[in-house]
């Protein structure tokens, strides 16, 4: 689908009742055959280098009970990153909002319409934790772990992905974790900001860190969805470094609602991470 037709960008109308047609699927293949995913070390041909997830947070849920009286809740998406499709993120803000004059016997039936609805979009089946307010109180906040780059006094004039600062430090083997808060691209069809923090484990040889700031920078003027992003850390990381294994994990900051942190992996045994949010989110 192009995204022409997608309501990003464009004006469009509110919608009034439930309307699953809002979702805006688009393929996840034409960004992965542009990565060259075949072609990273190890990779074999047709199966993906890593596994992960779109963990999607949805802040403003709202729909009405069988009285027509206002109900409230939040949401987590866990969209499998071997699923067909992205959803467009305007397009999943206007499905959540279409429930908003919805009336709904139960809660249950939020749960299917959302469940069934974003897996037909997604292509795969979407994981959902549905929090009713009663557990609003046990929701946490934290920052991701690692060693923070943020500190390193270095001088930066690229703004656009450039893989080619990547580098490695030595020989030995070490296994770390890595993180920044000055991660920024843009939206591909509107060009507003988006904003994230980002964390790098790996085991191999020792990245060179000024070298891997310099680099997240780089994406300060880019032009890419969040998923495609943290995909393309992922390969250019892999291609330019060769570690045993990689896990680069973003959240961004949320628009409209919504927030979407993705994950992505190829470490041994290595899990989804919880999803705690961040301060700036």
């Amino acid at each position: 689908m192009s995204l022409s037709n997608a309501p990003l960008g464009h004006s469009v109308a509110y919608p009034s009742a439930y309307d699953p047609s809002l979702l805006f699927p688009i393929p996840r293949a034409a960004n992965r055959e542009a990565l060259a995913l075949d072609e990273l070390p190890g990779a074999q041909a047709g199966t993906l280098p890593f596994r992960g997830a779109d963990l999607w947070n949805a802040y403003e849920l709202s729909w009405l009970d069988a009285k027509g009286k206002p109900r409230v809740a939040m949401a987590t998406f866990t969209v499998p990153a071997d699923s067909p499709n992205i959803i467009e993120s305007k397009s999943f803000k206007l499905y959540l909002n279409s429930f908003n004059q919805t009336r709904l016997a139960n809660a249950q039936m939020l749960r299917d319409h959302l469940e069934r609805d974003l897996s037909l979009a997604a292509g795969a089946p979407v994981g959902l934790d549905f929090i009713l307010p009663q557990r609003f109180g046990d929701l946490a906040m934290g920052e991701l772990r690692g060693d923070y780059l943020d500190k390193l006094d270095v001088e930066i004039d690229t703004y656009e992905p450039a893989p080619q600062l990547l580098k490695v430090t030595g020989d030995e083997i070490v296994e770390e974790t890595l993180a920044s808060r000055l991660l920024k691209s843009n939206c591909p069809v509107t060009g507003q900001p988006d904003w994230a923090s980002v964390q790098i484990h790996y085991r191999g040889r020792p990245l060179d860190r000024a070298a891997l700031l310099k680099y997240i920078v780089s994406f300060r003027q880019h032009a890419e969805f969040h998923e495609h992003c943290v995909e393309r850390i992922f390969t250019d990381v892999m291609r330019a470094c060769q570690p045993e294994w990689l896990t680069v994990y973003a959240r961004y900051t949320r628009r409209g609602g919504l927030d979407i942190n993705p994950w992505r992996s190829n470490a041994p045994g290595a899990a989804l991470p919880a999803d705690v949010r961040m301060v700036r989110q």
